[in-house]
Protein backbone atom coordinates (compact mmCIF):
# COMPACT_ATOMS: atom_id res chain seq x y z
CA UNK A 1 0.00 0.00 0.00
CA UNK A 2 1.30 3.46 -0.86
CA UNK A 3 0.62 6.80 0.76
CA UNK A 4 -0.35 9.99 -1.12
CA UNK A 5 3.33 10.58 -2.03
CA UNK A 6 3.55 7.07 -3.55
CA UNK A 7 5.89 5.94 -0.79
CA UNK A 8 5.31 2.76 1.19
CA UNK A 9 2.51 3.45 3.70
CA UNK A 10 3.09 2.94 7.43
CA UNK A 11 0.71 2.79 10.41
CA UNK A 12 1.09 6.58 10.57
CA UNK A 13 -0.91 6.63 7.33
CA UNK A 14 -3.39 3.82 7.81
CA UNK A 15 -3.55 3.38 11.62
CA UNK A 16 -4.65 0.03 12.97
CA UNK A 17 -6.44 -0.90 9.75
CA UNK A 18 -10.00 -0.83 8.42
CA UNK A 19 -13.03 -1.25 10.63
CA UNK A 20 -14.97 -4.44 10.02
CA UNK A 21 -18.49 -3.55 11.24
CA UNK A 22 -19.58 -7.11 12.08
CA UNK A 23 -16.47 -7.67 14.18
CA UNK A 24 -16.67 -4.19 15.73
CA UNK A 25 -20.03 -5.16 17.22
CA UNK A 26 -18.25 -7.94 19.17
CA UNK A 27 -14.62 -6.79 19.68
CA UNK A 28 -13.79 -9.03 22.65
CA UNK A 29 -11.40 -6.52 24.26
CA UNK A 30 -11.39 -2.73 24.36
CA UNK A 31 -8.89 -0.15 25.58
CA UNK A 32 -10.91 2.13 27.85
CA UNK A 33 -9.39 5.57 28.23
CA UNK A 34 -11.07 7.54 30.98
CA UNK A 35 -11.07 11.24 31.87
CA UNK A 36 -8.01 10.87 34.12
CA UNK A 37 -6.06 9.28 31.24
CA UNK A 38 -6.80 12.25 28.96
CA UNK A 39 -6.10 14.85 31.65
CA UNK A 40 -2.75 13.22 32.43
CA UNK A 41 -2.04 13.22 28.69
CA UNK A 42 -2.60 17.00 28.66
CA UNK A 43 -0.16 17.26 31.59
CA UNK A 44 2.42 15.35 29.54
CA UNK A 45 1.94 17.84 26.70
CA UNK A 46 2.89 20.67 29.06
CA UNK A 47 -0.45 21.94 30.32
CA UNK A 48 -0.54 22.66 34.06
CA UNK A 49 -3.41 22.01 36.47
CA UNK A 50 -4.80 25.55 36.28
CA UNK A 51 -4.95 25.49 32.46
CA UNK A 52 -6.46 22.01 32.51
CA UNK A 53 -9.16 23.28 34.87
CA UNK A 54 -10.53 25.38 31.99
CA UNK A 55 -11.28 22.13 30.12
CA UNK A 56 -13.11 20.58 33.05
CA UNK A 57 -16.82 21.12 33.61
CA UNK A 58 -17.51 22.83 36.92
CA UNK A 59 -13.88 23.87 37.45
CA UNK A 60 -13.52 26.62 40.00
CA UNK A 61 -16.86 25.96 41.70
CA UNK A 62 -15.53 23.70 44.46
CA UNK A 63 -15.13 20.57 42.35
CA UNK A 64 -11.92 18.60 42.46
CA UNK A 65 -9.16 19.84 40.15
CA UNK A 66 -6.93 17.36 38.33
CA UNK A 67 -3.43 17.17 39.82
CA UNK A 68 -0.79 16.40 37.20
CA UNK A 69 1.38 13.33 37.90
CA UNK A 70 4.98 14.00 38.92
CA UNK A 71 6.39 12.66 35.63
CA UNK A 72 3.63 12.42 33.03
CA UNK A 73 4.47 10.71 29.75
CA UNK A 74 2.30 11.03 26.63
CA UNK A 75 2.87 7.35 25.80
CA UNK A 76 0.97 6.38 28.98
CA UNK A 77 -2.40 7.33 27.46
CA UNK A 78 -4.41 4.09 27.51
CA UNK A 79 -4.72 3.95 23.74
CA UNK A 80 -4.60 0.86 21.49
CA UNK A 81 -1.47 1.95 19.62
CA UNK A 82 1.80 1.99 21.56
CA UNK A 83 4.43 4.52 20.47
CA UNK A 84 7.87 5.06 22.00
CA UNK A 85 9.53 7.93 20.10
CA UNK A 86 12.62 8.31 22.32
CA UNK A 87 14.08 4.81 22.75
CA UNK A 88 17.66 4.68 24.02
CA UNK A 89 20.21 3.25 21.55
CA UNK A 90 22.13 1.60 24.40
CA UNK A 91 19.50 -1.07 25.02
CA UNK A 92 17.87 0.65 27.99
CA UNK A 93 14.31 -0.52 28.60
CA UNK A 94 11.28 1.71 28.05
CA UNK A 95 8.08 0.26 29.51
CA UNK A 96 4.52 1.36 28.76
CA UNK A 97 1.43 0.14 30.63
CA UNK A 98 -1.97 -0.53 29.08
CA UNK A 99 -5.36 -1.74 30.32
CA UNK A 100 -7.94 -3.76 28.41
CA UNK A 101 -11.53 -4.62 29.33
CA UNK A 102 -13.27 -7.87 28.41
CA UNK A 103 -16.49 -6.90 26.67
CA UNK A 104 -17.29 -10.44 25.55
CA UNK A 105 -20.28 -12.40 26.87
CA UNK A 106 -18.34 -14.06 29.73
CA UNK A 107 -14.96 -15.31 30.80
CA UNK A 108 -12.17 -15.44 28.23
CA UNK A 109 -8.45 -16.06 27.81
CA UNK A 110 -6.26 -14.06 25.43
CA UNK A 111 -2.67 -14.77 24.40
CA UNK A 112 -0.26 -12.15 23.10
CA UNK A 113 1.60 -12.51 19.83
CA UNK A 114 4.22 -9.86 19.06
CA UNK A 115 5.62 -8.90 15.66
CA UNK A 116 8.61 -6.82 16.70
CA UNK A 117 9.62 -3.60 14.96
CA UNK A 118 12.92 -4.04 13.07
CA UNK A 119 15.87 -3.62 15.45
CA UNK A 120 13.73 -3.46 18.59
CA UNK A 121 13.05 -6.23 21.11
CA UNK A 122 9.54 -6.17 22.58
CA UNK A 123 8.39 -8.01 25.69
CA UNK A 124 4.75 -8.20 26.82
CA UNK A 125 3.96 -9.14 30.43
CA UNK A 126 1.87 -11.07 31.16
CA UNK A 127 1.69 -12.96 27.85
CA UNK A 128 -1.72 -14.36 28.79
CA UNK A 129 -4.74 -12.47 30.11
CA UNK A 130 -7.42 -14.55 31.83
CA UNK A 131 -10.78 -12.90 32.42
CA UNK A 132 -13.27 -14.54 34.77
CA UNK A 133 -16.25 -12.47 33.61
CA UNK A 134 -17.44 -9.81 31.20
CA UNK A 135 -16.51 -6.27 32.24
CA UNK A 136 -13.31 -7.34 33.99
CA UNK A 137 -10.23 -5.21 33.32
CA UNK A 138 -6.61 -6.40 33.13
CA UNK A 139 -3.34 -4.50 32.92
CA UNK A 140 -0.23 -5.44 30.95
CA UNK A 141 3.13 -3.89 30.14
CA UNK A 142 5.00 -3.58 26.85
CA UNK A 143 8.78 -3.15 27.19
CA UNK A 144 10.91 -1.93 24.28
CA UNK A 145 14.73 -2.32 23.96
CA UNK A 146 16.88 -1.31 21.00
CA UNK A 147 19.05 -4.10 19.60
CA UNK A 148 22.52 -2.70 19.02
CA UNK A 149 23.50 -2.75 15.37
CA UNK A 150 19.99 -3.56 14.12
CA UNK A 151 18.39 -0.13 13.86
CA UNK A 152 18.84 3.18 12.08
CA UNK A 153 18.89 6.06 14.58
CA UNK A 154 16.00 8.46 14.09
CA UNK A 155 13.97 6.10 11.89
CA UNK A 156 10.48 5.03 12.96
CA UNK A 157 9.98 1.26 12.85
CA UNK A 158 6.67 -0.57 13.14
CA UNK A 159 5.38 -3.83 14.55
CA UNK A 160 2.19 -5.07 16.17
CA UNK A 161 0.77 -6.76 19.22
CA UNK A 162 -2.17 -9.09 18.69
CA UNK A 163 -4.30 -10.45 21.55
CA UNK A 164 -6.12 -13.59 20.40
CA UNK A 165 -8.69 -15.75 22.16
CA UNK A 166 -7.38 -18.80 20.29
CA UNK A 167 -10.75 -19.59 18.75
CA UNK A 168 -10.20 -17.17 15.88
CA UNK A 169 -13.22 -15.18 16.91
CA UNK A 170 -11.39 -12.27 18.53
CA UNK A 171 -8.09 -10.77 17.39
CA UNK A 172 -7.31 -7.40 18.95
CA UNK A 173 -4.48 -5.73 17.02
CA UNK A 174 -2.40 -2.82 18.31
CA UNK A 175 0.30 -1.07 16.28
CA UNK A 176 3.74 -0.82 17.94
CA UNK A 177 5.90 2.13 16.94
CA UNK A 178 9.45 2.86 18.08
CA UNK A 179 12.14 5.36 17.19
CA UNK A 180 15.66 4.97 18.50
CA UNK A 181 17.09 8.41 19.23
CA UNK A 182 20.23 9.55 17.48
CA UNK A 183 22.88 10.26 20.11
CA UNK A 184 25.14 12.09 17.67
CA UNK A 185 24.44 15.79 17.91
CA UNK A 186 24.78 17.90 14.83
CA UNK A 187 26.83 21.03 15.45
CA UNK A 188 26.49 24.03 13.22
CA UNK A 189 29.48 26.30 13.00
CA UNK A 190 29.11 29.87 11.93
CA UNK A 191 32.03 31.21 9.92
Amino acid sequence: MSNSSFLRATPFGYGAGHVQPNRAADPGLVYDANTTDYLSFLCALGYNSSVIATFMAGAGDGHEVHACPARPRPEDLNYPSVAVPHLSPTGGAHTVTRRVRNVGPGGATYDAKVHEPRGVAVDVRPRRLEFAAAGEEKQFTVTFRAREGFFLPGEYVFGRLVWSDGRGRHRVRSPLVARVVNTKKKHISIA
